[in-house]
């Protein structure tokens, strides 16, 4: 290991009075987030607003303490550095950081006093000089020689922004949609139904067990006496009653509550009495994944097990018309495959292809699209760079088409357990937006479900988003 790769720390007997150190750190958002949960302070003054992306220049100050940390990553690290141990420390803020300030941590030597003691002067200033920090620190000097290898900590995903708030800000304002909700008597799906009914997003009609659904709100505490209910024990005959409640205009879109997906989406496909139309009926999720900056579409994950490329077509076309719903003008689109290039071998990536010249040729509008494309270099700009593709879409797709059902259910729930993401989703190619909830989605992923109707509703209707995101 070569000397550029440790740090050596410095002994009581080695320092000498007027030793100094610094490090350099600029202030980000993530400081701030992490900081508070680590010190459980969720001051509003000092988190960045989760109403948009947080950016330099962000009002939300850095907390104090959070300052005068970057003090022992000075004293632990360098001077002394490795074995130093605090005995105490005072500060004074004469300034407040923001985000984006670049900062300087100096420690300075002033005092040797009895084995292993020392006294620090310690400071920290902005990059043009303004003093931030000061105070003194007294601890306790290492008394052996360590050379510690330069440590790489773990890496640390933060989200950074809410992309579905930006949903329920851009349905704000639109006419809440009449929706039959199936078999809400379970937790998950009745609070989901409130919370979206107190949000403006929906007005449920209720389907199902009524003595059941009542005895869940009871349960919980929600006030259901301003919803409609209807009263149905068979859920195979509620899912059928809220589709010819679609039908006949007394619902304008169905959310699924505590019944299985096959038995409503029965109802749903069926050729006399259901919610077909001429374009194949698909599914697709909408996620909100950490370590993206854009809500990420994935289709179709849930109803079309082995689609041929006539089905894709549908199923490609569905998900640019929820995109543009949800304000992005021009989604970018990426085919997944195994392999970004043509493999005879592979038919995903002959479907992939094809796709894309259609979308060329204006067979599939509204956006651009590409494959076959590989999962890295589809979402990962680097990865796309390193593979030498030159594409306008990888590295920075919005939509996500899969192979099959396998694959794409497979995948968006890898990112919603293992990368943390939250999901929403919803049916498309009806005559009505289907919310095909999860019966393991919280409040909030239906309520989202909701929001993401609410506008595909009004862009199936008027051919136009409510608003772009921001």
């Amino acid at each position: 290991m070569s000397a550029r790769d440790t740090i050596s720390n410095r002994t009581w007997d080695e320092l000498e009075v007027g030793d100094t150190a610094r490090v350099e750190r600029v202030c980000a958002v993530q400081d701030l987030i992490l900081f508070a949960h680590a010190s459980g302070n969720t001051n509003p003054l000092m988190l960045p607003s989760t109403e948009k992306a947080a950016q330099p220049g962000d009002l939300a100050m850095a907390p104090s303490l959070w300052v005068g940390s970057l003090i022992s990553a000075v004293l632990g690290n360098i001077l002394p550095g490795a074995g130093t141990v605090y005995r105490s420390q005072s500060f004074r803020f004469p300034s407040r950081v923001h985000v984006g300030d670049r900062l300087l941590a100096t420690v300075k030597c002033v005092a040797k006093r009895e084995r292993p003691v020392a006294v620090f002067e310690t400071t920290v200033a902005t990059a043009d000089g303004r003093l931030v920090c000061e105070g003194t620190a007294e601890v306790e000097t290492p008394l052996a020689s360590i050379a510690t290898p330069r440590r790489a900590l773990p890496q640390i995903i933060v989200d950074q922004e809410d992309h579905f708030a930006k949903l329920f800000a851009a349905a704000a304002g639109l006419p809440p949609l009449n929706t039959a909700v199936v078999c809400p008597d379970d937790r998950n799906s009745l609070e989901g139904a409130a919370l979206s009914a107190r949000s403006g997003l929906i007005r449920p009609i209720l389907i199902g067990d009524e003595a059941a659904i009542r005895r869940m709100a009871a349960e919980i505490g929600e006030d259901i006496s301003a919803f409609q209910i209807v009263a149905e024990k068979d859920s195979r005959a509620a899912a059928a009653k809220a589709v010819s409640m679609v039908r006949a205009g007394e619902a304008a879109a169905i959310m699924k509550g505590n019944i299985h997906s096959d038995e409503l989406l029965a109802q749903v496909v069926k050729k006399e009495g259901g919610l077909r139309t001429q374009r194949r009926i698909s599914h697709c999720f909408v996620l909100d994944v950490p370590t993206l900056e854009q809500l990420l579409f994935v289709s179709d994950a849930a109803i079309n097990i082995a689609p041929d490329l006539t089905t894709k077509v549908d199923i490609v076309q569905n998900a640019i018309n929820l995109a543009q719903a949800c304000g992005i003008a021009k989604p970018r689109v990426g085919v997944l495959s195994a392999v970004e290039t043509v493999n005879v071998n592979i038919p995903s990536t002959l479907d992939a292809a094809i796709l894309s010249k259609m979308a060329d040729r204006g067979q599939i509008k509204g956006a651009i699209v590409d494959g076959p494309l590989a999962m890295d270099n589809a979402i990962d700009l680097e990865a796309a760079q390193t593979k030498g593709i030159a594409s306008l879409v990888a590295g920075r797709a919005d939509i996500l088409i899969v192979p099959n059902l396998e694959a794409g259910n497979m995948l968006a729930k890898e990112l919603t357990f293992v990368a943390r993401a939250e999901a929403a989703g919803l049916v498309l190619g009806a005559s009505a937006p289907v919310m095909l909830t999860s019966r393991a989605d919280d409040a909030r992923a239906r309520k989202a479900s909701c929001a993401l109707a609410l506008l595909y509703e009004r862009f199936r209707r008027e051919g136009a988003p409510a608003r772009r995101l921001a």
